[in-house]
């Protein structure tokens, strides 16, 4: 990726500015940086980093920027699309130590459409740790649905140690779900 990085006239100021007794030695910005979708087997895979820079003034009173936080500010959750791959998410899982978080959906779910981009920024706040996909049911084997124990859409599980730890189902606001799957995150422990 090319780091051609565009800032305001404030910031470029803050660049030529030259040192004097009482310019401001630290500046802080946030500046979220999106790479365009890139097509990949006829699916879209949306990359969106947020990247913070700090503007720093040395002792010669040039300005350095620094790069603070590269984490992505989206991810998207892998689709799961046979009971097969979904053993090995899970035994994956189990072997290094994470858990699991899977979306169960049904692509005629307008709870579900409108909560998996919300779930897919939640995704950043806890990756690596914690890894996230999606179960489609009506494109998988109805055993799969049954053995997960899965009723109604969207359903959002916890899973550790090859057991399935705790559930979140989604029938209200997005943003309640969002909190609620969270809280199920940060209390696993306590499960």
């Amino acid at each position: 990726m090319s780091s051609s990085i565009q800032f305001s006239p404030v910031i470029q100021q803050l660049f030529a500015r030259k040192s004097n007794p009482s310019s401001i030695s630290s500046f802080k910005a946030s500046k979220l940086v999106h790479i365009a979708p890139i097509s990949l087997n006829c699916s879209r895979i949306h990359l969106d980093f947020k990247v913070r820079v700090q503007v720093l003034e040395n002792h010669d009173g040039e300005s350095s920027v620094q790069d603070l936080d590269d984490s992505p500010a989206s991810i998207e959750l892998q689709p799961v699309s046979d009971e097969p791959q979904f053993d090995r998410v899970i035994a994956e899982a189990q072997q290094l130590d994470e858990s699991v978080v899977i979306l169960w959906m049904a692509n005629w779910c307008r709870k579900c459409i409108y909560l998996k981009p919300k779930l897919e920024k939640l995704a950043a706040d806890y990756f690596p740790r914690t890894r996230f996909y999606s179960v489609d049911v009506n494109n998988v084997p109805h055993k799969l649905v049954v053995r997960a124990g899965v009723t109604k859409m969207p359903t959002i599980q916890l899973w550790r140690d090859g057991k399935k730890q705790a559930e979140v189902i989604g029938g209200h606001k997005a943003y309640v779900v969002v909190s609620e799957v969270r809280d199920m995150i940060e209390n696993e422990d306590n499960l």
